[in-house]
């Protein structure tokens, strides 16, 4: 199964917004959301909070892919979200998230028995490649027990 499929099994709201995964890899996940006017705002585009959702949930498909490996001793959580809106979004939009560190590094640290965190860079676009959303998750892994 890969990570899409898991996280719209696993996730209810990515099945609500239908959200679709196009690419994930443990560097940088791409995510679609169609158009789809039960989920438009006043002005005719999707809602910022199905943006939001979007870019969280790109933010969420690259740190399972890049620390899948790790979940036996922790837990992937969002510690903040931040979203920036640049242009108006209109019609079907989709979000790449890139992990801000390098996997190895996160990974020494929850080695040595921190608790690592590590952004993920999230940009929302339209059909014509105009950014329309900029978006930084930080993430930690929490360790279990």
């Amino acid at each position: 199964m890969s990570i899409g499929e898991m996280l719209a099994a696993t996730v209810p709201m990515v099945r609500t917004l239908k959200l679709e995964y196009l690419e994930t890899t443990p560097e940088k996940a791409v995510l679609a959301l169609p158009d789809q006017s039960e989920y438009h705002n006043h002005v005719g585009g999707p809602h910022a909070g199905a943006m939001f959702t979007l870019g969280e949930s790109a933010s969420g498909a690259v740190v399972l892919a890049a620390f899948g490996d790790q979940l036996a001793r922790a837990v992937p959580l969002p510690v903040t979200a931040e979203i920036a809106f640049r242009k108006l979004a209109r019609g079907p939009v989709t979000a790449t998230a890139t992990l801000g560190r390098p996997a190895a590094d996160v990974v020494a640290e929850l080695d040595a028995g921190e608790r690592p965190e590590f952004p993920v860079a999230v940009a929302i676009r339209r059909e014509d490649g105009a950014v329309t959303g900029e978006m930084t998750v930080v993430w930690t892994l929490r360790p279990n027990g």
